[in-house]
């Protein structure tokens, strides 16, 4: 990734502690050697305060073991210089340096004077005999003796050079170690971050399955966990929202198709009273206008009486569907024998079988209880006879079956005649559809029916099909088995 923060973190982090070792090496370089040498000056007034009273108290191994820490030589002598004191081996050469200290305390000769005071002087002499930089202190002590203490400045610059040296190899292993370390601090680090990047682009996408795992109590872990409760807050919501909207599309749905529905019934309806209404009103005009003797009127009046039978049929008939549709006209389930209500539908059917000079093939030998409503079972069988009679052909064979079928009992009731399209199978159970119009008209159908049918077994939790034959159509229904 070109702009990771991994790589920036890894860059900004070794550059502001590369950038801090050379801040500190070039402090270290102008400055190290002043330090020391106060550090050493520092050193050497600690040493002649303490000198005196270790004198005193004859525990010159302090003495010793104060100036051997410090790398100081020193040499104590009386008023005529005779050695009291030393540490070193070159004491009868700093004897003369003392007097020549003493002679020159004032002129300053070869010596850089660093302090100065009624007890002590501290300054950097340079021995041209020895070809040698001292830090060199001389005092008077409490006892009237005189003290020259010395330590070489060569070493103390040898030492700030080692230092430096040993301060930029440690450095740059340091730079180097913090590089891997803020790798591998970084990746941990970032891996987080990742994984909160990749979840906010899914989310984005709607996807809000995706759950922060890696956990942590800091920062990162307190806005993974944030995450989550969003991820789930926005989950319910657009769960919400898709139930709503798919609540409102089902809606907006319904009211077009009860729209269209009660465009359609409205046409039907007009449809199907437009001719009675003009016959009544034709005949009950020739009645009235016309000069009839009693033949003629009476057939008019029989035209007028058949159509307000149709009329009030129809009329009986919507009201009908209506109340099963909109629950008003409640089941009434109880359990009966199936096979009784068949033979009774067949009973009082005997004058219009007669007439359609119908064969019916129906066994009545066994027993089918079913648990339903009885009365609309009863108009349910009525109305799929009725619909078989007046289309029967052929053989004018009319065959009712029951059989045991998961759980219910399918009865199925078949006519030989003439099969329907295909294209109307699925349109014969809407109100008012008719395959053929003018054999439905002429024996006062109305395409109601099989509407009714449709309402009862959708009451009952149950279906009806209908099913072509090459001889002739079958309408089925099942029912609750018992």
């Amino acid at each position: 990734m070109k702009h990771s923060l991994r790589k920036r973190l890894v860059i900004i982090f070794i550059a502001i502690v590369a950038t801090t070792l050379v801040i500190i090496g070039l402090l270290n370089y102008f400055f190290m050697d002043d330090f020391y040498l106060m550090q050493k000056k520092s050193a050497m007034i600690e040493v002649y305060n303490n000198a005196g009273d270790i004198i005193d108290d004859d525990d010159d191994d302090d003495l010793d073991k104060d100036c051997r820490s410090n790398n100081i030589t020193y040499v104590i002598a009386d008023a005529d210089m005779e050695i009291v004191k030393s540490n070193g081996v070159e004491s009868n050469i700093m004897v003369p340096l003392m007097f020549g200290t003493m002679m020159n305390m004032d002129k300053g000769k070869d010596r850089d004077i660093i302090v100065s005071n009624d007890d002590y002087e501290v300054s950097k002499f340079n021995d041209r005999m020895r070809g040698t930089e001292f830090l060199q202190l001389f005092g008077k002590l409490e006892d009237e003796n005189y003290i020259l203490m010395q330590c070489p400045l060569q070493s103390i610059t040898i030492s700030a050079g080692i230092s430096n040296m040993f301060f930029w190899i440690i450095g740059l292993i340091a730079v180097a170690a913090s590089a891997v370390l803020i790798l591998l601090v970084s990746k941990k680090l970032t891996f987080r971050i990742e994984e909160l990047t990749d979840i906010s682009e899914r989310m984005a996408g709607l996807d809000f399955s995706a759950k922060y795992l890696s956990g942590g109590e800091d920062e990162i872990g307190k806005l993974g966990k944030n995450f989550n409760k969003m991820s789930d807050s926005l989950e319910r919501s657009m769960s919400q929202l898709k139930s709503a909207n798919a609540k409102l599309k089902r809606d907006v749905a319904i009211k077009t198709q009860i729209d269209e529905r009660r465009r359609e019934f409205l046409s039907n309806v007009s449809h199907e009273l437009k001719t009675p209404i003009a016959l009544i009103q034709g005949y009950a005009e020739g009645i009235k206008e016309m000069d009839l003797d009693k033949e003629s009127q009476d057939m008019y009046l029989d035209v007028i009486v058949d159509e307000s039978h149709k009329m009030n049929r129809l009329v009986m008939q919507l009201m009908n569907l209506e109340q099963i549709e909109n629950g008003s006209d409640a089941l009434e389930l109880m359990e009966f024998d199936l096979t009784e209500v068949i033979k009774g539908v067949l009973d009082n059917s005997r004058i219009m079988i007669e007439q359609a000079g119908a064969n019916i093939v129906f066994d009545d030998s066994k027993s089918f209880p079913v648990y339903a409503d009885e009365f609309k079972t009863e108009q349910v069988v009525t109305n799929y006879l009725t619909n078989a009679l007046h289309h029967l052909d052929g053989e004018k064979i009319v065959k009712i079956t029951c059989v045991r079928e998961n759980g219910n009992i399918k009865t199925t009731v078949f006519n030989t005649g003439t099969p329907i399209p295909e294209e109307s199978l699925d349109k014969l159970w809407n109100k008012f559809y008719k395959v053929d119009k003018a054999r439905t008209r002429s024996y006062g159908g109305s395409g109601i029916g099989l509407s009714i049918v449709k309402a009862i077994m959708e009451a009952h939790g149950q279906t009806c099909e209908a099913k072509n034959y090459e001889n002739g159509v079958a309408f089925s229904f099942t029912l609750e088995a018992r």
